[in-house]
């Protein structure tokens, strides 16, 4: 039986398979793409490095991999600079940059075209990839049955070390390929869930108990110190009586979620308030907590936190009610309710060059919302009628391409060319004064409230991912 994930900075559980309606979900992507590695383009768009709507792909003409069409996406994982997809028979494909060997594919080159991730001694793909967590330095994945593998950077004296959980033998070195993590074999622990973040690595098990391995520095083991750690050890605080039910992380701080009362915990790095702790003594550039923590937030009294997300350096959560929290990002360091303009009005494009909404509109806290994602500086929600919401900071970075055009993709559009999108107008071309991630065209850098993505207008969004810059979804046409 496939066990049920979570994950955000690399990806969301909000795949949702619906029996009543067993449909081909469609994959949209967009945001930077600086090396030609991180999306799926249309030919005609190869040359850019932004794409600033959702844009999507046709995996009937040219993405052959995927299998024909008795072969869907289960998952779409979009890590800091990588991507990767998870199909329905188990097999997974990836593509990115690559620079750390993460993408366990026995090399540190880019990889432009999904690839096939190979687990050892699996020639026959009889054990699938039920999760995967990619990092900007190594990555992770769960098997069918359990059994963790680890690839990528080790981590080194400078670093920190320990960063993929093999212990010594990996220190100051890459592997390159999957390697599966046998101390957790030894201990006949089976692995529920896996999250990367920086320099560490969280996991959580089948039986509820919550290991760290990696860089002890800013307190992101939990462990009460900063000890670097070679191998996965126990979370001393949360012992299986907590109930933890799933993880999160960010780039150097971790959130659990235990099943008990909905409690919230955070522990890791806090300069930007990313525990959601509050201010405390101070918040600066050391600030840390050692040890995981209740985030005992007035907004979340009397509420159960059902679901939560983490960024580079917020996070969020869902309360049983709908209602969407976050905090963060030097701007708040309490959860604070997320307010939207136009909730479940998907008529209005909110794409103004002021970047923002019409003068009528009532903000509003959001509510029935069922799935979020935290990328680096911007957060993706979708509500129960599968509208996607964005909002954040995502300026274009210094040094990327200008040669950046409005994508002319038409996410509603019914009909489909010979290339990899459907495409039904053309723009003309203009520089992009944004990294795409919000996907709300070329001239909206900045969303101080949750806005729908007007693209998607006509689609349903069954799953949604964030990566630092580049996002994905998938979806299905609305009835």
């Amino acid at each position: 039986m496939r066990r049920w994930y979570s994950a955000v900075a690399s990806f969301d559980d909000s795949f949702s398979s619906k029996e009543e309606e067993p449909q081909r979900p469609s994959l949209f992507m967009w945001g930077m793409d600086d090396h030609n590695a991180r999306i799926l383009k249309p030919a005609s768009q190869q040359s850019e490095a932004v794409l600033t709507v959702p844009t999507r792909v046709d995996f009937s003409t040219e993405q052959e991999w995927i299998g024909g069409d008795d072969r869907s996406i289960e998952q779409v994982v979009c890590g800091p600079t990588d991507t990767a997809f998870i199909l329905d028979n188990g097999l997974c494909y990836v593509m990115g940059e690559n620079k750390q060997g993460q993408l366990g594919l026995g090399h540190q080159r880019p990889v432009t075209e999904p690839t096939l991730l190979q687990l050892p001694f699996n020639e026959n793909n009889e054990r699938g990839i039920a999760q995967i967590s990619l990092g900007i330095n190594f990555s992770a994945v769960v098997d069918t049955q359990g059994d963790l593998y680890t690839m990528g950077f080790g981590g080194s004296a400078f670093s920190g070390m320990g960063f993929l959980g093999h212990g010594p033998r990996t220190m100051a070195s890459h592997v390159l390929t999957p390697q599966l993590v046998e101390s957790l074999l030894e201990d006949g622990c089976a692995v529920q869930q896996v999250q990367v973040s920086e320099l560490h690595m969280t996991v959580l098990t089948t039986e509820g108990e919550v290991l760290t391995t990696g860089a002890g520095s800013y307190g992101r083991l939990g462990n009460f110190d900063t000890t670097d750690q070679l191998y996965l050890e126990p979370v001393e605080v949360l012992t299986p009586a907590s109930q933890v039910t799933s993880i999160a992380g960010g780039k150097s701080f971790t959130l659990a979620l235990s099943n008990k009362d909905g409690i919230l915990y955070s522990w890791g790095r806090n300069h930007k308030g990313q525990l959601g702790t509050g201010l405390g003594l101070a918040v600066d550039i050391y600030a840390m907590q050692a040890v995981p923590e209740p985030i005992e937030a007035d907004e979340l009294v009397g509420r159960r936190v059902w679901k939560m997300a983490a960024g580079h350096s917020h996070a969020a959560c869902l309360t049983e009610e709908g209602q969407l929290f976050s905090w963060g990002m030097s701007l708040h360091y309490d959860p604070v309710p997320i307010i939207c303009y136009n909730n479940n009005n998907q008529n209005n494009s909110n794409s103004n060059s002021n970047n923002t909404t019409d003068t009528d509109a009532v903000p509003v806290a959001m509510t029935d919302i069922e799935h979020v994602a935290c990328g680096e500086d911007y957060t993706l929600a979708v509500d129960k009628q599968g509208q996607l919401y964005s909002w954040g900071v995502a300026p274009k970075r210094r040094g990327s391409s200008t040669s950046s055009t409005t994508s002319s993709t038409s996410a509603s559009a019914k009909s489909s060319t010979t290339t990899t999108t459907t495409t039904t107008t053309t723009t003309t071309s203009t520089k992009s004064k944004t990294n795409g991630v919000l996907g709300q065209g070329p001239q909206i850098a900045r969303l101080n409230q949750a806005c729908p993505v007007s693209a998607l207008e006509g689609w349903s969004v069954q799953q949604i991912s964030a990566g630092w810059n580049h996002a994905a979804c998938l979806a299905i046409p609305k009835k």
